[in-house]
């Protein structure tokens, strides 16, 4: 069972080998991407040896699909808090599965979700 979502941002610390973000997933069970996560992250891979990299860094992560529902959630709410907040239509199908499954979203970029989610599921994990 899945106990959080990873963000894109997490992903790239840990690319960048930094020590919190290492620390804070060896300490971690079951946490999960989606796959606009895996996308986003792929999509800034460097070369053949970066996405072997970025591939061995997802490994350790396990996928979340979005459904329908998500998908329809994360539609409406980018119309409700695109243009007063600013939501990325990337955050909000991340966002719509720890909503689902009422999981934390863990990430760096807290600003980003909370208008999405209750403040209670967006953790700055270090």
């Amino acid at each position: 069972m899945t106990a959080g979502i990873a963000d894109t941002n997490i992903l790239i610390e840990l690319y960048r080998t930094f020590p919190g973000a290492q620390e804070w997933l060896a300490n971690q069970r079951d946490i999960a991407i989606t796959p606009v996560t895996r996308l986003e992250f792929m999509e800034g891979a460097r070369g053949k040896s970066g996405q072997e990299r970025c591939q061995q860094i997802i490994a350790q992560f396990g996928l979340e699909y979005l459904t329908a529902d998500d998908q329809r959630w994360a539609m409406t709410q980018l119309l409700k808090y695109r243009l007063s907040h600013g939501v990325s239509y990337a955050d909000c199908p991340i966002a719509s599965v720890a909503h689902r499954l009422q999981v934390p979203i863990y990430t760096r970029n807290a600003r980003d979700f909370m208008p999405l989610l209750c403040a209670t599921l967006v953790i700055t994990p270090y």
